[in-house]
């Protein structure tokens, strides 16, 4: 398949994305999702999840060339990809890009308006800077995990999705668009940016050290609005084991909430903090007299604001998200659609996740680079 970059808003970007694994090959796939051409150097032996290739999803709309960084050659086969590239990721600990040769001060003498994103857990400087870590970790000693879960209760992992994407992944692609929008202007310079999980994940949680400021959040577990401290904000399981999710905060919603629920009578619970436990208790056993189907349909097409919690499975086959194409299916597996949407120039999964060093070829004739010598191809 020839390599084109699609039609969404970073066609004609060019990234090259060193590889790594979490919130690096992330912040890439949504580069390409938006139309960049990635190219993903790949290390002979691998570097992925230890899964399949084929169902990497996150190496989707990419291609991928092998280049052993600490051979003779390595360093200088980069270079001359960032030489024609405009953004490059990388996700090493500090120093490591510099001693394989590819750091930087390399790169951008190479190209000076070269991008430079830099995607670590701790950042580039501080006392843990050299530390491993994991997104648990990060996301932990910025407060953010103190606020999930249960009162008395440990905090609850929210997978590695609060940590690695959100505040690293979405970060990093910010940084480097922003830094592009810099390079390309008049004048303008390419750049270092350090992402580093710890910031991104301290910064999600502005809002909250405003409301804390103000005497509006409590800094402990369950006893908060939005945390799960208030009984019409939250989940409840129903008769056959599942869930319903209910956010009915503002009082039309609530009101609404009650009465589908059958519990009008606690109506008057809502604004009488000494009284939540009682309306929590009440919520919950009646939840639990329905099936979670039973539920769904009694909310549907209301502005209660109860939803079923669904499984990552069951999730494509909702009807709203079925509507939206919010999933859809390429390459014989099923994947979230790229987002954002664009009206003008709609990203798209043009790819099936990249296999290590298949696109050397396409690669060197579409970046007009020498082409790869056969032994450095990784056998098929």
């Amino acid at each position: 398949m020839a390599a084109t970059a699609g039609n969404g808003p970073l066609t004609g970007v060019r990234v090259v994305e060193l590889a790594g694994i979490g919130p690096g090959p992330f912040a890439a796939m949504l580069l390409a999702d938006l139309g960049a051409d990635v190219v993903r150097v790949d290390r002979p032996g691998g570097a992925g999840l230890g899964i399949d290739p084929a169902y990497d999803l996150t190496n989707r709309n990419k291609r991928s060339v092998l280049v052993d960084l600490k051979a003779d050659d390595g360093a200088a086969r980069v270079l001359d990809l960032v030489a024609r590239a405009d953004i490059l990721i990388e996700g090493y600990r500090p120093g490591v890009a510099e001693r394989l040769g590819v750091g930087p001060r390399a790169c951008l003498a190479r190209n000076p308006r070269l991008v430079y994103g830099r995607m670590t857990g701790w950042g580039q400087e501080g006392p843990l800077a050299q530390r491993a870590g994991h997104d648990i970790a990060y996301i932990a000693v910025t407060g953010t995990l103190s606020m999930i879960g249960n009162a008395g209760e440990p905090p609850t992992v929210p997978a590695n999705l609060l940590g690695d994407y959100a505040g690293g992944s979405l970060y990093l692609v910010v940084g480097v668009l922003a830094a592009l929008h810099h390079a390309r202007t008049e004048g303008g310079t390419g750049q270092v940016v350090d992402a580093a999980i710890t910031d991104g994940a301290a910064h999600l949680a502005t809002m909250i050290h405003g409301m804390m400021a103000a005497g509006g959040w409590q800094d402990r577990r369950g006893a908060n609005l939005l945390d799960g401290g208030c009984p019409f904000y939250g989940t409840y399981e129903t008769a056959d084991g599942g869930h319903m999710a209910v956010g009915a905060l503002e009082r039309r919603f609530y009101d609404e909430f009650v009465r589908l629920l059958g519990i009008e009578d606690r109506a008057a619970d809502r604004d009488d903090v000494t009284r939540w436990g009682e309306l929590r208790a009440a919520v919950a056993d009646r939840f639990r007299t329905r099936t979670r189907a039973d539920w769904t349909a009694v909310f549907e097409g209301t502005d209660a604001c109860v939803a079923p919690v669904l499984s990552l499975r069951e999730a494509p086959g909702h009807p709203h998200l079925a509507a939206r194409g919010t999933f859809t299916r390429h390459g014989g597996l099923t994947q979230p659609a790229p987002a954002p949407r664009f009206s003008a120039t709609p990203g798209s999964v043009r790819r099936a996740p990249a296999r290590p060093g298949a696109d050397a070829d396409e690669v060197a004739r579409d970046w007009d680079l020498p082409a790869v010598h056969p032994t450095d191809r990784r056998p098929s």
